[in-house]
């Protein structure tokens, strides 16, 4: 298949089709909020952008981010090509529970030693996530778990048809 064509970015903008693969980490100090039953049940001005080629970044939150007994160790682990395996977290906050919605690499292969043990967060299973003040749209598919800000541009990877990008 062939790579589609990136999306124009605009001042202040970046195309998720210039974010390197092998993916890269890097800091960010904008206002991270995750919601859950309506409350805030994550916030941080610290916390880790994993960029990859089509995807929109992923944010991944000191753990210590979240408000006590919010994570809940789930059962399951997945394989990434450049992280490692992850482990999962339901989160919980009064009687809303979102399963399997975050995870963490405890021990993350080399080039990603700065988010071991930091948790991320599928926008999609969570009733909302903030990036300073601004709504995340949830990356197409479910998967990946992508943050899409006015912050970037794509086409993102996730939706019907773009498995060979």
């Amino acid at each position: 298949m062939r790579r589609p064509t990136p999306d124009p970015a605009g001042p202040d903008q970046e195309s998720v089709w210039d974010y390197p693969r092998p993916p890269r980490v890097e800091p960010s100090h904008e206002h991270v909020e995750i919601l859950l039953g309506g409350q805030v049940v994550a916030r941080s001005d610290t916390s880790w952008r994993v960029l990859e080629t089509s995807h929109p970044p992923t944010y991944y939150l000191p753990r210590t981010a979240f408000a006590p007994g919010v994570l809940r160790e789930a059962e399951g682990a997945t394989w990434c090509e450049w992280k490692g395996q992850a482990s999962y977290f339901d989160l919980a906050a009064g009687s809303a529970v979102a399963r399997s919605a975050a995870w963490t690499y405890l021990e993350p292969r080399e080039g990603f030693e700065a988010i071991a043990g930091a948790v991320a967060v599928n926008p999609l299973l969570v009733e909302q996530c903030t990036v300073d003040g601004e709504v995340v749209d949830p990356q197409p598919g479910g998967f990946y778990g992508g943050w899409i800000t006015r912050r970037v541009v794509g086409p993102f990877k996730g939706g019907p048809g773009t498995d060979g990008w």
